[in-house]
C-alpha cells in the first residue's frame, strides 16, 4: 500500500481530477465582477452607508455579518436596475437617517450637527465671566500683591516678627 502513491493515476480519475479543476476555474470566473461601472457605484454607495453593529464605520470597512447581508442587499438591488438615489431612499425608509454615515441636516439631527459647536461657545462664555467675576472681585477689597483671598486683613509687622521668631527659634 505504501507504493499506492507512487502509482500512476489511471485514465477515469485523472479525467475526473481535470473537470473538477475546471469547473472550480468556471465558478471562480463567473464570480468576478463584469460591470466595472457597477462595481464602482456599490464602493461608493458602501462607503457612504453605516453599519448597523459597528455604528463608527462604513458599510464598506465593516467585517460584521450584517454588514455582509447588507452588502448583498445592496448589491441585489442595484443589479435589480436600482439608480443610487432609490436604493438610498429605500435604505434610509427600512433602516431610518441612522444607515447614512453622514444623515441630513434636519429637524430631527440639528442638535447632532450644532450640538458641539453650542457645548463649546457655551464653555466659552461661561470661562469668560467665571475670569471677569474673579477679576472685579479681586480689585475691590483683596491684597494688593491678589496672591490672598480678598477678605484676608494684610499682615501687621508685629504678627510677620512673632510668625519669623516662631519659625526660626530653636527648640
Amino acid at each position: 500500500m505504501a507504493n499506492a502513491f507512487l502509482r500512476r493515476p489511471r485514465p477515469v480519475a485523472l479525467a475526473r481530477r481535470i473537470v473538477l479543476a475546471l469547473v472550480v476555474v468556471a465558478m471562480s470566473v463567473g464570480a468576478q465582477p463584469k460591470d466595472a461601472a457597477l462595481e464602482a457605484r456599490l464602493k461608493k454607495l458602501e462607503t457612504e452607508l453605516r453599519c448597523l453593529v459597528c455604528q463608527n464605520q462604513t458599510l464598506a470597512d465593516s467585517d460584521a455579518s450584517l454588514a455582509d447581508d447588507l452588502r448583498r442587499e445592496v448589491r441585489a438591488l442595484a443589479q435589480s436596475g436600482k439608480s443610487y438615489d432609490e436604493i438610498k431612499t429605500y435604505l434610509v425608509a427600512r433602516y431610518g437617517d441612522f444607515i447614512l454615515y453622514n444623515p441630513p441636516v434636519k429637524a430631527l439631527t440639528w442638535l447632532l450637527w450644532f450640538g458641539p459647536a453650542l457645548l463649546l461657545a457655551g464653555g466659552g462664555i461661561a470661562w469668560y465671566a467665571i475670569v471677569r467675576r474673579r477679576r472685579d472681585a479681586g480689585g475691590e477689597g483683596g491684597d494688593d500683591d491678589g496672591r490672598g483671598p480678598p477678605d484676608t486683613p494684610p499682615a501687621s509687622g508685629e504678627a510677620l516678627a512673632r510668625a519669623r521668631q516662631m519659625l526660626y527659634e530653636e527648640p
